[in-house]
């Protein structure tokens, strides 16, 4: 039976939460009843999981309190109202508790869900410094002689080497530890993503200190990302005792050292916070990642000593369950405006450097590129100048050719002249329509007899006399011929094989996709680095039609005549397409989902703070039909142009097509099994 595709649980998205209750000291029936409260909530926005504080039920600042037993009777009657609450809230939940086993008192983190206990995590790393008193009181989990215990009328598994495995979702497998634990150089949780737990929950109570905040959000990000796994961490709030401690009910989640979700510090109230954790990505990573797999292999005595918990997990199966998680639109271009010019930034530098390098290696002190007044011969040249200026010649250096042809525009060879004036290249302009004619002639093309033909033939002759100019300047000048196609075009196939534009000595943009190209042309206008008067010129770029301008329009047209994303569709969508594919390899009903989630409903755009974008919408049926035109073209008809490309730097995480870096791919595959899987996403 088909999953529903608007539900998030089909997706093999999960949604957990993060639970601070108000608590009472010494109070558990009370604390229960928060929990239950807190629990019902969680369910009830769609959760599976909900992570409660460090001896939650009896509060933490009991100290010698939990030497009595009517406190620690009265917990395990809390516990038991958890565990009834539990029938009908389809919720999983995980407590903290004092518990008594083999005349020894534990911290435990409990994991209830539909009526049973599934078992029992005690903590392992009892602090005794400062204001931790905790070995008073406790005993560590390596003390413990049970590894199953009679609990509530129920036989459980006991020890801190349990990990619980819903059956219903296989990648969905968690592990509890208990505040200390994740302090320590190598917290249990390491081991346990290696066993597989590819959700981390650390109970915690942990008082509040000034600057221990950020240091939680230091320790467990990185936890996290170092395990590659969702990492959902507790402290205790409001109730606890101030006899000499604060506290601040700090509660945050995690997944692979991003950020998901924080709740507000210092609340009087219960709160919780939630976040939908993608288990594929994180799947994915460690896939991918093969020294993840080395480190399993080299600790495997470690991972063999846990035991694994299985149980079914009531996933929520409403036909609509929306994600609740941002989605950025343009993933390869942060939405801060501060972040997006500190990646600006990087790239730039990244990209000159790479050139400085291998122009210092080769010996070799002048290049040679094409400009076209458009975006990234734009963007290559600005690369130029910056690298000429870093390695002290001057910028005449750089041989920049505009060479108009049959669909050339007036604005696009104005705005080429001007880049080139203002950069203060060696510029030089090449009609290349009488050769463009002799190679038509030559080849008998029906355009030579004066017939309006413009096939591929026809725009690819222009691409061709282009690039065979170049590399001739190049050898005549004794430079190198400097690329300007980017990853969009490379991905999409959207370049001429051999001699044209896919073709070059070395290509600076080759990593760069079109929507953060845009940005870089931008960012070097608004910032400035070429004058306050040029910056107009660059932004007249950036707001020109991209095009190739290869086949004529109106004989009065001012602008391009062609546009690309017309045929190959917005880059906007083919660049979240690209990055989903390469830096995660999910599945086209995936990819639509999530994009479908990023474009649907926000009239007020992606980057609200930048007047500059175009707020488009794209509908499910639009998503779906422009990804059909992605996977076609990735998947089965352009691999081999991207498996003679030149060298290029790699410059993010979001992939390079480089057959000897990032991608090598055969160039006869099919596309069969992507569009199979995209014909399962709905029109709507």
């Amino acid at each position: 039976m088909p999953r529903p595709f608007h539900n998030l649980y089909s997706h093999d998205f999960v949604r957990l939460s993060v639970a601070v209750p108000r608590c009472r000291v010494a109070d558990p029936a009370y604390n229960a009843e928060q929990t239950i409260r807190l629990a019902e909530q969680a369910a009830q926005e769609g959760a599976v999981l909900v992570a409660f504080p460090e001896l939650g039920l009896s509060a933490y600042s009991n100290d010698d309190l939990f030497h009595q037993r009517s406190l620690l009777d009265a917990t395990l009657d809390a516990l038991q109202q958890v565990v009834k609450a539990s029938r009908r809230i389809p919720v999983t939940m995980i407590v903290g508790a004092p518990l008594r086993v083999d005349h020894r008192l534990f911290n435990c983190a409990v994991v209830v869900a539909d009526g049973a206990i599934l078992g029992v995590v005690p903590k392992i790393y009892l602090p005794n410094y400062n204001e931790f008193y905790e070995v008073r009181q406790f005993s560590s989990a390596d003390d413990a002689i049970s590894s199953e215990i009679d609990l509530l009328g129920q036989r459980v598994p006991f020890g801190a080497d349990l990990l619980f495995q819903a059956s219903n979702q296989p990648l969905l497998k968690f592990h509890a530890e208990i505040c200390e634990d994740v302090w320590v150089p190598i917290p249990p949780s390491s081991f346990a993503s290696l066993a597989g737990a590819t959700v981390l929950v650390n109970l915690s109570a942990s008082n509040i200190v000034v600057g221990k905040s950020d240091y939680r959000h230091q320790l467990v990000g990185q936890q996290s990302a170092r395990c590659m796994a969702a990492y959902l961490y507790s402290s205790a709030g409001r109730g606890e005792s101030s006899t000499d401690l604060a506290w601040d009910g700090q509660a945050i989640i995690y997944e692979n050292g991003e950020l998901l979700a924080e709740t507000e510090r210092f609340h009087d109230d219960s709160h919780m916070i939630f976040a939908d954790v993608d288990l594929e990505r994180l799947s994915r990573d460690r896939m991918r990642t093969n020294t993840f797999g080395q480190s399993m292999r080299r600790h495997r005595d470690e991972i063999a000593k846990f035991r694994t918990v299985s149980y079914e997990v009531q996933l929520p199966s409403q036909d609509v369950l929306p994600l609740r998680r941002t989605v950025a639109r343009y993933p390869y271009v942060p939405a801060n405006p501060a972040l997006r010019d500190k990646r600006c930034n990087e790239v730039y530098n990244i990209q000159v450097q790479a050139l400085i390098q291998r122009l210092s290696s080769s010996g070799v002190k002048k290049v040679v590129i094409g400009i076209s007044g458009g975006l990234d011969s734009t963007h290559a040249l600005l690369v130029c100048a910056k690298a000429m200026d870093r390695l002290g010649l001057p910028r005449t250096n750089i041989l920049a050719y505009t060479m108009p042809g049959f669909a050339t525009s007036e604005r696009t060879l104005k705005q080429a002249r001007a880049l080139m004036e203002f950069v203060g290249c060696t510029a030089r302009e090449i009609d290349i329509r009488p050769s463009c004619r002799q190679m038509l002639e030559d080849i008998g093309h029906p355009y030579a007899e004066g017939k309006e033909e413009y096939d591929v033939t026809f725009e690819n002759v222009q691409a061709g006399e282009r690039t065979s100019h170049l590399f001739r300047l190049a050898n005549h000048n004794h430079g190198i011929v400097i690329g300007t196609g980017d990853l969009s075009e490379l991905a999409l196939g959207w370049c001429t094989f051999g001699v044209g534009d896919h073709m070059a000595h070395y290509n600076v943009n080759a990593s760069v996709p079109k929507t953060l190209i845009t940005h870089l042309v931008r960012w070097v206008a608004e910032s400035k680095q070429f004058g306050e008067a040029d910056s107009q010129v660059l932004l007249d770029v950036v707001n020109t039609e991209i095009s190739p301008e290869l086949v004529p329009g109106k004989k009065d047209d001012k602008a391009p005549a062609q546009s690309t994303q017309s045929i190959i569709g917005p880059y906007e969508l083919q660049d979240f397409n690209i990055y989903y594919t390469l830096r995660f390899g999910f599945a086209p009903t995936k990819i639509a989902f999530l994009e479908h989630h990023a474009w649907k409903d926000r009239s007020a755009g992606a980057w609200p703070e930048d007047a500059h974008v175009v707020r488009n919408e794209y509908t499910l049926k639009d998503i779906k039909h422009n990804l059909g035109i992605f996977l076609h073209r990735f998947f089965k008809t352009s691999q081999f142009k991207r498996s003679t490309v030149p060298n290029a730097p790699k410059v993010g995480s979001g992939g390079s097509l480089s057959p000897r870096g990032d991608w090598r791919a055969p160039s006869d595959s099919e596309s069969v099994v992507w569009m199979e899987d995209l014909k399962s996403v709905p029109d709507a």
